[in-house]
Order: structure tokens, then C-alpha cells, then sequence
């Protein structure tokens, strides 16, 4: 999972168990998944199933698993027969641990649960993303980025970015709550590292800083794409 940058809940989500049955496993609380999800699981992760199932052998696929998964498998959420993908929303509570359900800086005002596109829209409005299986939906909330996008507005995250290494719209957590905020590298005063300066787009709500040492800060995803609402 570390190798194709997998978290939890995506490799829950392939292979449609709970996030605690996936994280139960990696803490060795249970000792393996079903002959079903191991497959399955197997081919999300594109590794051997016998190596995941065993530890023997190479982790890669040999040649006979590769050839079966590039004629059986297609990436998750995207349709074989058509190739259209559906990119669903993220789940608020489903990438947290046991303290549970993230709480965001307001509640959203309803939400798109999914879009269904085709492959020329995808390279025509993302041009750059992490993987198909990392993309998702979030919904804006708040008012402190009014005119970048309106609540409720769907915004396209890719979750497979993790760190802050170019300024950009970031999904992420500080402790249990959750925020959308431009975010930006700024160098230290006193030091040769760096500051993480978080912005707002509203400026009624002043710019702050935060150390990406900070144990409690988690960046979730950065927005990729933002589609703004008008009322008419």
C-alpha cells in the first residue's frame, strides 16, 4: 500500500469491507483477508495474490497474473465496456480512525455524490493527478473562500497528495477538524526549514501559520479542480 500510495480507505472502498476490517488487518489484529478480497485486493495493488497471501515468493505479478489482469481488470470506478469513469464523494468519516467523524468548518448544504465522465473530459479539464483510483469529490462549505467557490459547490480532490510541496487548495485536517484552504510554503524567519501559511480566499479571515512538524496536521488531498455556482 505504501509503494502505490494506497491509504485505508481507498483499499476498503475496492474491495467493499469496512475500514476497520482493512486497518484491523494491517495492526495484525486479524490474520488475512478472504480467498476473494486477497484476489481482489491483489489486483487493485497490482501485486502477486500469492505473495500477498503467503509473503513467498516475488510481490510482483508474473507474467500469466499480468496478462489475466490487464484483460480482466479495469482501475476501480471505471466502466470496461465504456471506459467512462465515476468519481464519487469522499467520505468525511471513512478516512478517520477510531476517534470518528471529521468536523468541518461548516456543514455542507447537500452534496453531489458522484459524476460519471469519459476519458476526453478527463484529459481535457485534469491534466495532472496521482492515479484515476485517487480522484474524488469533495463539497465546499464555509464562507471563508467565498470566490473560489460558492457552499456546496462540488470540488475535484486528489487524495494520492499528501504533503505541501507547491502552493495550491488543500483538503486537510488539524486534530478532528476538517478545512479547504489555499496553502502556502513560506520560508522560516529564523531557520532553513519552512512555515505552512494557510490562506483564505474571503478576507475576513486573516492568513495563519502552522509547522508541517505539527503531529496534528494531515493533509487529506489537494483540490484539483473547482466548479463555482452562480444562482440565477
Amino acid at each position: 500500500m505504501t509503494a502505490r500510495g494506497v491509504e485505508i480507505a481507498q483499499l476498503a472502498k475496492a474491495l467493499d469491507i469496512s475500514y476497520q476490517a482493512v486497518k484491523r488487518l494491517l495492526e495484525g489484529k486479524s490474520k488475512t483477508f478472504n480467498a476473494q478480497n486477497n484476489e481482489e485486493a491483489a489486483r487493485f495493488l497490482k501485486v502477486s495474490s500469492r505473495w500477498l497471501a503467503t509473503g513467498k515468493g516475488s510481490m510482483n505479478l508474473d507474467e500469466s497474473e499480468a496478462e489475466a489482469s490487464a484483460k480482466t481488470a479495469a482501475p476501480p470506478g471505471v466502466d470496461s465496456a465504456t471506459g467512462d469513469l465515476t468519481i464519487v464523494q469522499y467520505d468525511v468519516s471513512g478516512g478517520m480512525d477510531t476517534r470518528g467523524k471529521l468536523s468541518l468548518e461548516a456543514e455542507p448544504p447537500g452534496i453531489i455524490k458522484s459524476w460519471r465522465v469519459d476519458r476526453e473530459w478527463l484529459q481535457l479539464n485534469v491534466r495532472s493527478y496521482t492515479s484515476i483510483q485517487n480522484l474524488c469529490i469533495v463539497t465546499g462549505f464555509g464562507p471563508s473562500m467565498k470566490g473560489m467557490f460558492n457552499p456546496g459547490d462540488p470540488l475535484l480532490m486528489d487524495l494520492g497528495v499528501n504533503r505541501v510541496d507547491h502552493e495550491g487548495v488543500y483538503f486537510f485536517r488539524v486534530g478532528d477538524e476538517g478545512y479547504i484552504k489555499i496553502l502556502q510554503r513560506v520560508p522560516e524567519f529564523n531557520g532553513p526549514g519552512f512555515i505552512i501559511r494557510v490562506i483564505s480566499k474571503n478576507e475576513d479571515f486573516p492568513p495563519y501559520d502552522i509547522s508541517p512538524k505539527n503531529p496534528h496536521l494531515h493533509i487529506i488531498g489537494k483540490i484539483l479542480t473547482v466548479w463555482k455556482s452562480e444562482q440565477f
